[in-house]
Parts: structure tokens; sequence; C-alpha cells
């Protein structure tokens, strides 16, 4: 008995030593895997890249086989269970129903690039002897060519994600056509496998039940799809129904949510069907939307990338045993060109042809098929399973190293894609800053009705700039969609026009253009007055402004302020929703955006051209929205009738307080902002404050609050303040104002110039510089190449 326990005792100690030498060489994969991944970052390359290399390299050390080869059966049985997790996911996130709809433009690029590199893939590999067994020669270039044909979406569509092109046209084509390609070739897989079981081939297949087997295996396919698809959207929108959004969900219905998932994808072992396969069939007939599936999925790509892929990759480098690999021969590496050519060359000719009947550029076709060749995981487990089953090791290593070269390129060919948008993009932004002195300055000054329009007729006089090249401005009506106008409203055809045909709106555009036309009747010289309407909904007119702007090439937009003005002084509460539609322009507009806070500016009868009658003064701290609003106080500061103060708020760097402004300015993305502000402020002092007629004030504050004393200083000599809505960028001088902002959209600044605490007659126009959307630079994210 003792000599019993000894012997377990030793067994367990054994099997504990290499379950830790596991652990540690499963770490090592994962740290060396991020630490390349980090050195390539420069160069944008997914993770996959840096995850083959060190496979291949971990896997063929002879130490570490000897541990692989201990566990071997542990790893095929992870491999297989973690695969069947990654089809299953593909598999949900995949659309069944677009074989049944008209082919969209990316199905049709995608079924170019499958049928052009098939055709390719099946007149030429069969010459080259990729395989050992040729009885099976049909079978083996039926497979093979589908996996060139194929596209790994889900690597390719996080590298477009994460390089910043999702959301152009190009990004959304390349994706959509990526999960069509890689939808309809795992799926021609799937059926293909009834009549070529691969895997059989392996085990002395009987080819005379081939064809019993393949009924079989159909008929409880075909069963096991159909009762999936009938049966697995009723129970996941009942556990969805049982579970809303916002509560944790019963573990009860997980547990029955998994179980018959886990039925559905392992039943195929029943008939002899790939079980990886019947899991891809099984998540294409599981529902893509609910909570359940979209859960599923979370922890699925989660237990893949933190566990699963590690190990993928170190049984990928094990089975890639490079001592088998034939170096030597030409035969091999004729093998290896000839995959990636196909793969490359049959993509590329398909999406050119059909980008010619599409009206694509040809660089732009070149550049689609050249990201759909990318391959991935599915297709490296594919290359593993070949050895042994009709491929030797070196044909197997030949097929991982194609897919590698597969990949690596696809950055350098976004990183062209975005080049070329940036050629084909306006030469400069609609900004105030970037503007072409000799370019008119196109505004669009939106007004809510007559009582905003003394202040819009102040603001156009002191915009008008010099003549030539003067300024062009479009007046917009915003009014809200209601029911009772919008069955007054008639849209035109020809030229998008829009009429509204309800009286009070009628009256009441009447009353705003006869003020604005009586002022360019009296003097127009350098400004051009156009009318237009802006009537929606609450929710979308942001949009329809932004559109408006698009097509009118504007470069700044004039909102007035959500709230009026009182008798008293005071500010009402105003209209909720067109703050909102401030707020939003703000996020999304083509161009710069200024708020026009009205608190006297209005009331000023007429801005003299030959004395002055309105003191204006611009604060400057620093940042992108200060820079714009000094360039727009150099128009401003043409103007005869305007007497304008520069003040730069300066970070005093004597105080005490001010060492973590310090710090922050030492960091190299604030140091490049700070060199633009000095660069900025620099040119606008020799242009404008040389010459004497511009006043400057410099104030070295230490903190918000000397900044909040500074402000309370200003109070009674200036009619009008321009501001910056960011307020310079992590200033010290303005830390600590968000927390009593009562409008984040004025910024901190001008929320405390027009706050309640503040003369009630100083007007405040804050300004924010045109934001990209996005971290591509000098290119928006949504930009339009095709």
């Amino acid at each position: 008995m003792a000599v019993v326990l000894t012997q377990c005792s030793e067994r367990l100690g054994y099997l504990v030593l290499q379950l830790g030498k596991n652990f540690v060489m499963f770490m090592v994969m994962v740290i060396v895997c991020n630490a390349l991944h980090y050195f390539l970052k420069p160069y944008s390359q997914p993770r996959i890249t840096s995850d083959i290399f060190v496979g291949l390299v971990m896997g063929n050390v002879s130490f570490l086989r000897k541990l692989y080869m201990e566990f071997n059966t542990t790893f095929v049985f992870i491999i297989d269970f973690g695969m069947m997790c990654y089809m299953f996911a593909l598999g949900i996130e995949m659309d069944p129903f677009i074989l049944f709809k008209k082919p969209s433009k990316d199905a049709q690029v995608a079924y170019a690039g499958i049928i052009c590199t098939f055709i390719i893939a099946g007149t030429t590999t069969p010459f080259l002897h990729y395989f050992t067994d040729q009885t099976k020669l049909l079978e083996y270039t039926f497979s093979l060519s589908t996996l060139l044909s194929s596209t790994a979406s889900p690597v390719l569509t996080r590298l477009i994600t994460r390089l910043k092109i999702g959301k152009s046209d190009i990004g959304k084509l390349v994706i959509a056509t990526g999960m069509h390609s890689d939808f309809v070739c795992s799926l021609l897989l799937s059926v293909g496998y009834i009549a070529m079981p691969l895997d059989a081939f392996c085990d002395d297949y009987d080819e005379k039940k081939r064809l019993k087997k393949a009924i079989i295996m159909g008929c409880a396919l075909l069963g096991q799809t159909v009762l999936t698809a009938l049966v697995s959207p009723i129970f996941m929108n009942w556990v969805d129904n049982e579970n809303p959004e916002g509560k944790p969900m019963k573990g009860s219905h997980l547990v029955l949510s998994i179980a018959v998932m886990v039925m559905a994808c392992a039943s195929s072992t029943i008939y002899e069907y790939s079980p990886i396969l019947s899991a891809f069939m099984a998540g294409v007939c599981f529902p893509r939307e609910g909570r359940v599936s979209k859960w599923v999925i979370a922890k699925i790509n989660y237990l893949l990338t933190t566990i699963f892929f590690p190990i993928f990759f170190l049984w990928m480098g094990y089975a890639a045993d490079f001592r088998e690999f034939e170096a030597g021969h030409l035969l091999t590496w004729a093998k290896l060109f000839t995959l990636i050519l196909i793969a490359i060359v049959g993509k590329v000719v398909g999406t050119v042809i059909l980008g010619m009947i599409l009206g694509f550029r040809w660089p732009e076709s070149v550049a689609i098929g050249l990201l759909l060749t990318t391959k991935g995981h599915f297709h490296i487990f594919l290359a593993i399973k070949a050895i042994g089953c009709g491929a030797n090791t070196s044909t197997g290593i030949t097929m991982i190293m194609a897919i590698f070269f597969t990949i690596v390129h696809t950055p350098s060919v976004i990183a062209y894609i975005i080049k070329r948008a940036r050629k084909r993009a306006p030469n400069h932004r609609m900004t105030l800053q970037l503007l072409d002195p000799l370019h008119e300055l196109r505004i669009l000054l939106c007004v809510h009705g007559p009582d905003n329009v003394p202040a819009s007729i102040n603001f156009m006089e002191i915009s008008r700039g010099a003549t030539p090249p003067g300024i062009v401005v479009y007046v917009a009506d915003m009014i809200e969609l209601t029911d009772q106008i919008a069955a007054t409203v008639e849209r035109g055809t020809e030229g998008h026009t829009t009429t509204v045909k309800d009286a009070a709106v009628v009256e009441m555009r009447d009353k705003v253009s006869n003020s604005f036309q009586a002022y360019v009747d009296e003097d127009s010289e350098g400004i051009t007055l156009k009318r237009t309407l802006a009537v929606s909904t609450i929710t979308n007119m942001a949009q329809d402004i932004c559109v408006l702007a698009d097509e009118l090439m504007i470069a700044l937009i004039i909102l007035p302020f959500h709230r009026n003005q009182r008798q008293d002084g005071k500010l009402d509460m105003g209209h909720q929703g067109f703050r909102y539609v401030n707020r939003k322009l703000l996020r999304s507009a083509p161009c710069s955006v200024g708020i026009l806070v009205n608190r006297g500016l209005g009331s000023i009868e007429k801005i003299s051209r030959t004395q002055v009658s309105l003191n204006v003064a611009v604060i400057f701290i620093g940042g992108k929205d200060d820079r714009e609003a000094l360039a727009y106080a150099g128009m401003v500061a043409r103007h005869p009738g305007v007497k304008l103060t520069v003040i730069r708020f300066l970070v005093d760097s004597s105080a005490e307080s001010s060492r973590l402004a310090a710090y922050r300015v030492n960091l190299p993305e604030l140091e490049e902002e700070v060199g633009h502000d000095d660069e900025c402020f620099a040119q606008f002092y020799e242009k404008h404050i040389n010459g004497g007629r511009i006043s400057y004030l410099e104030k070295h504050l230490a903190s918000a609050a000397e900044t909040f004393t500074t402000l309370r200083s200003f109070e009674g000599k200036y009619s009008l303040v321009i501001v910056g809505k960011e307020g310079g960028m992590n200033s010290i001088l303005t830390k600590g104002m968000d927390d009593w902002q009562q409008c984040p959209e004025l910024g901190p600044i001008g929320d405390v110039l027009s706050g309640p605490d503040f003369a009630m007659t100083v007007s405040v126009l804050v300004i924010q510089q045109h934001r990209l959307k996005g971290e591509l630079d000098g290119l928006d994210e949504d930009f339009s190449i095709m």
C-alpha cells in the first residue's frame, strides 16, 4: 500500500512539475509576443504577425519541443476546442440572408475576387504537387483553392479599424467585402466537407462507403442547420425578454443558453462531421442580435485573445518542424511564391476587372485586392492539419509562410490609401487660421428669428474685412419642423429647394430678410448676402446644417446662443432643443463654429465706419481654438469702428502653484502645441500689434482663481469678448473651471463671461476650430476616395 501511495505521489508531483513548466512556457510566449508586438507598433503591424514569428521560433527550440511532445494530445484537444469557439463566433457575425438578396457592391467585389482566385489556383496548384497523395488531387485542389480565395475578415476588420479608415468609404467596402468573402468560402468548405471529408482521408477512408457516408452526413447537417435556425431565435428571444438590458443576466438562463449552443455545435460527432465546421454552421444559424449573442461573442473573443492564441501559435510552431523544411529544393520556394502570387494576383485582377465595371479608379481597386488577400488563424489551422494528411511538413511550413506574407503588407497598403486620400482632400481645411487671404470668407449665419437679427447684423459688419476679397454671408433661418409646419413644406426636385408656406414662418422670414436687406442696401461694400433655410426636426437639424455648410464651402458657422437676454439683463432658460443642435454641431461641423452670446451687441444702433464705436477684446491662452479666435480677431481689427485689445494670459512660472503646469508643458505633444501658439501669436503681433492700432495686454497668472479675478476686472471695458472654446489645452489657468460650468459648449472662459456673475452688457463670441473626426493627420476618418 505504501509503495502504491509513493508511486501516486511521484506521479502527481511529476504532473504538477510538467504543468508548471507548461505554464511558464505559456507566460513566456505571452510576454515575448507582446514585446515583439510593441516593437512592431511603429510599423502598424497586426498582432498576428508577431504571434506567427514568435510561435515559429519558440516551437522549434529543441528543449521546448520535448514538453510539446508530452502534452501534444492535450494541445490538440485545446486547439480543436478553441477553433470551435473561433468559428462559432465568426458564424454568429455572418448574415446568411445576404445570399438571397440582390448582390450589393461589396458582394460583387467579393465574388469577383473569389472566382478569379479560384480559377487561377485550380489551374496552377495541381502542377506543383503540394500534396503527396495524388489520388485525392481533386479534393485537395478544391480545398486549397477555396482557402486561397477566402479572406480572414476578423484580422482585416481589426486592422482597418485600428488604422482609422473603418469609417471611410473604402474602409467600409473592404470590411463588408472581407466578411462576405470569408462567409462564402467557409460555407463552401462546410458543404464541400460532406463530399470530401479530408480528415477521413488520413485514416484509410473506405471509398465504397463514401456515397453512403456523404448522404448521411448531408442529411444530418441539413437537419441540424434547419433545427438550429428554427429553435435558436425563439429560445434566444425568450432569454433576452427574461433578461432586459440594464439588469444582470440570470445564471440559469446563461447555463441553458450555453447548453443549447454546445448541443448545436457538438452533435456533428454523431455523424462524423467536422465539429469545427459544424460550429461555424451553428453560429450562422444563431441570431446575430440580442443580449446573449453579444455576450457570447465578447466572452469568446476575450478567451481567444488571452488564453487560446498563445497556445495556438505554440502548437503551430511545434507542428512546423523546420528540421523537415526542404530549404535546399527549388520546388519548395516555387511552391511558396506561387501561393503568394495566386492569392495576390487573383484578388487584384478580380477587383480591378469589377472596379472597371463599377467605375472605381484602378489604384483603389488594386488596394482593395491587396487587402482582401489577408489570411488568418483558420488558414493557419488548416495548413497544420494538412501536414500528414496529404501534405508533408515542408509544404505545411510553406503555407504558413505564405499566410504570413499575405498579412505583413496590409499596413503599407492602408498607408498608401491614406496618402492618396490626403492628396485628393482640399488643400486647406475649413478654418479661419488656414484661410487664404486672397479668398473670400464664407460664413453661415444662423438665426432663430427676428430677435437675433440686430446682433447678427453687427457681427456681419465687424467681420466684413478688407475689400476685396470681402465676405459671403448665408443667413439661415433655423426652423423646428413641427407637425403643423410639416404640412406646409414643399420640397422641390431642382436644386433641392424647400419652401415653407406656414403663415407664421413666412412672416418671420420676411422680417428677417427685410432687416438684412435694409442693412445691405445702406452699405453693401465687401458683403455678399444670400438667404437659405434649415427646416428640420431638432434631432436632424445639426446634420442638415452640416450638409448645407459642406455644400456651400462654409469656413465659419455662427450660431445664436440658445438663451436670450431678458429686459432685466439676465438670460432666460432658452430653448433646450437649440442647445442640443449647437452642441451637436460643435462635434460634427465640417468647418469652424462660433456661438454668439448676445448681451448688448444687438442694442448698438450702428457701428460707425468713421470713428471707434465698439470696444472688442480677444483673450488668448493657447490651443487650436484660441488660435482660431485670434485669426478672426485679425479680420475684426481691419474695421475702423472697432477698437481691439488682445489680452494674452501666460502662466507665471515663478509661482509655486504653477509647477504642475510647467511639468505638463514638458510633455512632447504639449511642447508642440505651445510652439504652434508662440508662432501664431508672433505672426499676429508682427502683423497687427506692431502698428500701434491694436492694444496689447499681458497677464501673468498662476491659477484658475486668478484667471477668474482677471476676467472680472474687465467688466464695463468691452462690449464684445472673443474667446476660444478650448481655453488652452490642459492649462493650469483654466484647470478646475469645468467643475462649475453651466454651459460646457461655451468652454471655461466663455462660460464665465456669459454667466450671471459677470457684466450683463458684455457679449461673447466663442469660437471652435474645425475638429477632424479622427486621428488621421490632416484627414477626417470618414474620408471619401472611391
